[in-house]
């Protein structure tokens, strides 16, 4: 037996020196009740003996028997070696634990002997409160230790929010002498699935030791950087009745039931008592449930950033805790931010039921759908209204709708939709500007919250956000186009133009192209070379948008997720080459009609690489040839750069600017907006 015993309720090791303050007296009653709660619960508590000669004191750990009146029987804990070797000792009292309390009871003895020890109960004992933290035992958690390119392994034994006690093991030819107990380590905390906790640490002290030895370490920090600082953070909204915040402890297996201080789209705050916290930072939490009110729940993996003081009172300090969101479910998040902007606007809606009929009157009436655009939708109606049918009723992942309505008049609108792997395209903006010059801004300011409260968020997929329009309109130019201005940096925000058009087929049977021309599946060296002829035309981030990167050839997890929701989005990637020199790709996006309602989701693209050697005429035949993919008599062309449409005179339409962020680059591009949008929040 240990001559000193481990007594993890005290937040450290008991040696009987009275490190304790707030004693009460608790009486045999209530001591009994929690005697018998131990029984239930297959704890222990401790026996403590002094030695005759020497001020030393051991404990040991007894299970206590079910106990009905003043006679209390315990047995020795089997775990530890039996009976203790007890010739040179006395006893001393008993120590009773009760959370980061411990009741010391100082019975009567009746009897000690090789199966444990029997005690007449008094009528009173002390309850008394730790200085520590309350200390909790762990279950199943493996630890490493790292310094100096040596690891050690063992587990860890038990945690209090401040410090952590980990048993380590020397594996030959390790020594603990490699261990420098003045620098600081790194600790690693897994279970058998995944890592649940990194962190730099300071040893605090360790026992003695050849082959195991115990560590208390104590993080360097109260707080961690989980992703790059943002200036602008996503809104906290406090909200009313507040959601409870549940989850199994991933060190202890305990069931923790907090209160959310506040909630925003990319994580929470709760409360916490100092002497019984159990959220420390760096800690994942694979799984944890937001309850609103039992209403409805939102499951999500969480991460501990930051458990800093409250403020500090009577009953004892108060902490807050943060963790952010790293993952979850994105309808579940849809219905969190749509909660939250709902809190912020009572007009404002995320992915809302809608009324179709309403929405196209708003469409026609807004002048979104103008004459020249409604005639090429007017021929497939039908098919554009059951699309629109699943995509507003049945909020599929991969499609969101912001919606500023009034008295069930919609007076703005927008859409976002993830049409490439990483990237969201965002369309169909429109308001009613004889209603309220305010709708458009609230719904682009909506879609920039759901942005920056969902693009760390794996589910999401949102690396980039995209967006088409044309330059002469002027609130996209000055949005979009101004925002690239702004971040001055093609590789955060680039603009590139395209030509398009509408082309129609002029024979029946398209022709093969005549040699040396040859149109075959573009390969991996053949997007290299669009690569590097992009970074040279323009230097942006549209290849990374579109999925045109070298890696991404063969890749159909996006089309899968369509397919599995009832939509339709494929993409084919075609090379036209002469004598085996790439002169074009062509990117064939084929999908349900009006999903995008200026076809830009149904189109052709053609990037073409060298403009000085493809005619026009050879152009229109690798079209020519490639329309068999769309079901129509006009296929929508879209030809990258605009220069080889003007220098070989394409009769083309319009042109359209494609604007590509990429989301790390947040910060200044809500910077830009919220000059436009500050009218929105006076």
């Amino acid at each position: 037996m240990e001559n000193v015993h481990k007594f993890p309720e005290l937040g450290d090791r008991y040696t009987g020196s009275g490190d304790f303050v707030g004693e009460a007296q608790i009486s045999r009653k209530r001591l009994i009740n929690k005697l018998n709660y131990i029984n239930f619960q297959n704890k222990t508590l401790l026996v403590q003996f002094r030695h005759v000669k020497y001020d030393r004191i051991v404990s040991c750990p007894v299970k206590p028997l079910p106990c009905s009146d003043d006679v209390l029987e315990c047995v020795w804990d089997g775990r530890n070696g039996g009976q203790p070797d007890l010739t040179a000792f006395r006893f001393l009292q008993l120590l009773v634990p009760n959370g980061h309390q411990v009741l010391i009871v100082r019975p009567e003895v009746l009897r000690i002997d090789e199966t444990g020890i029997e005690v007449i109960l008094p009528e009173l004992c002390v309850l008394v409160t730790s200085r520590k933290t309350q200390r909790r035992d762990c279950k199943g958690i493996q630890a490493q230790l790292v310094q100096n390119s040596t690891m050690f392994y063992g587990v860890l034994l038990d945690f209090s929010a401040i410090s952590l006690h980990v048993e380590l093991t020397a594996l030959p030819p390790q020594t603990f002498q490699w261990i420098d107990n003045e620098s600081c380590i790194t600790l690693i905390l897994s279970n058998s699935n995944e890592m649940l906790y990194a962190g730099e640490c300071r040893i605090v002290k360790h026992s003695s030791g050849l082959k195991t030895r115990r560590f208390i370490v104590e993080p360097t920090g109260r707080e961690i950087q989980r992703h790059k600082p943002k200036e602008f953070r996503s809104t906290r909204q406090e909200l009313v009745p507040s959601p409870n915040v549940i989850f199994k402890h991933p060190f202890t297996e305990e069931i923790i039931n907090l209160k959310a201080l506040d909630v925003a789209g990319s994580g929470f705050s709760v409360e916490e008592n100092e002497d019984s916290a159990v959220l420390l930072p760096g800690m994942v939490i694979p799984e944890l449930k937001l309850d609103f009110a039992g209403t409805f729940k939102i499951e999500c993996k969480v991460q501990v950033v930051y458990s800093l003081l409250l403020d500090e009172g009577r009953d004892g300090n108060r902490l807050k805790c943060g963790l952010a969101m790293l993952d979850l479910d994105i309808q579940d998040h849809t219905r969190l931010l749509g909660l939250l902007q709902q809190a912020m606007d009572k007009n404002s809606y995320l992915c809302n039921p809608v009324d179709l009929d309403e929405l196209w009157n708003f469409f026609f009436e807004s002048g979104f759908i103008y004459p020249q655009k409604y005639a090429f939708l007017e021929s497939n109606k039908d098919q554009i209204k059951a699309t629109y049918e699943k995509l507003y009723t049945q909020n599929p992942s991969i499609a969101k709708h912001f919606i500023y309505q009034d008295k069930g008049r919609i007076l703005g609108h927008m859409a976002m939709l993830r049409f490439y792997e990483s990237s969201w395209l965002i369309h169909h903006h429109a308001a009613n500007g004889s209603a309220s010059n305010r709708a458009g801004l609230v719904v682009l300011d909506q879609i920039s919250r759901f942005s920056n409260s969902s693009r760390s968020l794996y589910s999401i997929h949102m690396d980039y956000l995209i967006c088409y329009f044309r330059p002469e309109n002027k609130f996209p130019s000055r949005v979009f186009g101004g925002v690239a201005r702004y971040i001055k940096n093609p590789k955060g925000c680039s603009l590139d133009e395209f030509a398009y058009l509408h082309f129609r087929n002029s024979v029946s049977k398209p022709t093969m192209l005549p040699k040396p021309w040859t149109l075959s599946p573009t390969d991996v060296d053949d997007l290299v070379k669009l690569e590097a002829f992009y970074e040279n035309e323009s230097g942006g981030i549209m290849i990374d948008a579109l999925d045109l990167q070298p890696d991404m050839v063969g890749c159909e997890d996006l089309s899968e997720e369509f397919r599995r929701l009832g939509f339709q989005r494929e993409k084919k990637l075609f090379s036209l080459k002469k004598e085996n020199r790439l002169k074009a790709v062509f990117m064939a996006c084929i999908s349900n009609l009006g999903l995008n309602l200026s076809d830009l989701t149904n189109c052709l693209k053609v990037f073409v690489l060298d403009p000085e050697t493809l005619p026009r005429d050879t152009l229109y035949q690798a079209v020519s040839e490639l329309s068999v993919y769309f079901e129509r008599a006009e296929v929508p062309l879209m030809i990258y750069p605009v220069s080889y449409a003007d220098s070989v005179s394409v009769p083309y339409e319009k042109v359209y600017t494609l604007w590509v962020l990429n989301t790390q680059f947040g910060d200044p591009y809500y910077k830009y907006l919220n000059r436009l949008l500050r009218s929105v929040h006076s």
